[in-house]
């Protein structure tokens, strides 16, 4: 009796586990995985290339003297901003003055020489048609006369020299700049074209010289020419917040065999507070065609041992593997070359908690367009 009783609750127990195994509904599947889903941004995008550079004036003087002597005075305030003949050094002007001098009175010495060698030339001439004087003398006389005529020459040229070095010895601004500090102060002797008295820089306008290698002046800014007025952007090194505004005039007419780069430069209004020559500054330039890209955000994108890979999310909201090209980063975006549609949905956060195959519960979120243009949103293609 006892074994029987045995026998039928092992068989109950059997029969339970064996209904158990063949319930499909007692095991419960994993939960979708919440996922921040966004379409892929289509906007139009024009990539932006970034030089260095120097600003350059350009105009540029070291002022020297033009006559040898002691510097009597300095005329202007040190940094300040000058006019074109505005008045910088005065040299001793008093040994020049009195050669002025000098001349003049030689001047009128050979004037008086000459007027007496022509009357003399005259008389020959009519004393020579009497057959009173010889012809001999008479060309002598007026040999006299000729010679009289080229000494005056040569006094009125050292005389005109003269004056002009008495008018040196006032140093005035040969262009419209800002002046440096006097390298030379009163009372010290100066060498003409030779000592350096202050520099000046011409300030109305800057340039920015910068070199673009081939490759890149052909895909991107082949149609810029001289007077396109093809704006570039500058910016300051320590103060990248402040834009500066110029435009591109000036394009070499050859690339340099040794390095594959083309000369370029930008002009820039001075005007704007806080721009010198000499200083570091990066140049922003955008390329002339714009194109429709895709555009994701960087932190969507994966990298495995081979690829950069975003994921997809299907009809089914299951994560697809999808390998793209990546072209280059504009802020927290990144443009996508190929392997993406417009239309499509990625997780935006990427691969950091999710993978390839795992069914997703989607959070419909926004790509930030930031500064871009978007095209019309095209829908996923059917198969």
């Amino acid at each position: 009796m006892q074994l029987r009783l045995l026998s039928s609750v092992l068989f109950a127990v059997v029969l339970a586990g064996c209904t158990a195994e063949a319930d499909p509904s007692s095991t419960s599947a994993p939960p979708a995985q919440p996922v921040d889903v966004a379409p892929v941004l289509y906007a139009q995008y024009s990539p932006e290339y970034t030089f260095t550079t120097r600003l350059e004036s350009p105009q540029q003087v070291a002022l020297r003297p033009r006559v040898s002597g002691v510097i009597e005075s300095v005329e202007f305030r040190e940094g300040s901003h000058v006019k074109r003949g505005d008045l910088l050094f005065r040299i001793d002007a008093r040994p020049f003055a009195a050669e002025v001098a000098r001349l003049e009175a030689e001047l009128n010495r050979a004037q008086a020489a000459l007027r007496q060698a022509r009357s003399e030339a005259q008389r020959a001439k009519r004393l020579q048609g009497r057959n009173a004087m010889s012809a001999e003398q008479a060309e002598s006389r007026l040999s006299v006369a000729s010679q009289r005529l080229a000494e005056l020459g040569s006094v009125k040229a050292a005389l005109e020299a003269a004056r002009l070095n008495l008018e040196f010895t006032q140093v005035r601004a040969p262009i419209d700049g800002q002046v440096s500090n006097a390298f030379i102060t009163a009372g010290n002797n100066v060498q003409a074209g030779q000592s350096v008295l202050t520099s000046l820089v011409a300030t109305d306008r800057l340039y920015a010289y910068f070199d673009v290698d081939e490759r890149t002046w052909n895909a991107s800014f082949a149609a810029v020419k001289m007077n396109s007025e093809t704006e570039a952007q500058l910016s300051l090194a320590g103060n990248h917040d402040q834009k500066y505004h110029g435009v591109i005039d000036f394009i070499d007419n050859r690339i340099n065999e040794q390095t594959g780069t083309l000369r370029v430069r930008a002009v820039l209004a001075s005007a704007d507070a806080g721009l010198r020559p000499g200083a570091f500054a990066r140049i922003q330039l955008k390329a002339e065609a714009s194109q429709p890209k895709i555009v994701v955000p960087d932190r969507a994108v994966g990298t495995d041992l081979k690829s950069r890979f975003v994921l997809i999310v299907n009809d089914s909201n299951v994560l697809e593997y999808r390998r793209v090209e990546l072209g280059r980063r504009e802020g927290a975006l990144r443009i996508v070359e190929s392997g993406l549609e417009p239309g499509e949905r990625i997780a935006v956060n990427g691969p950091a908690r999710v993978g390839p195959g795992m069914p997703v519960a989607p959070r419909d979120v926004k790509i930030e367009a930031q500064d871009l243009t978007l095209v019309a949103q095209l829908s996923k293609p059917s198969a």
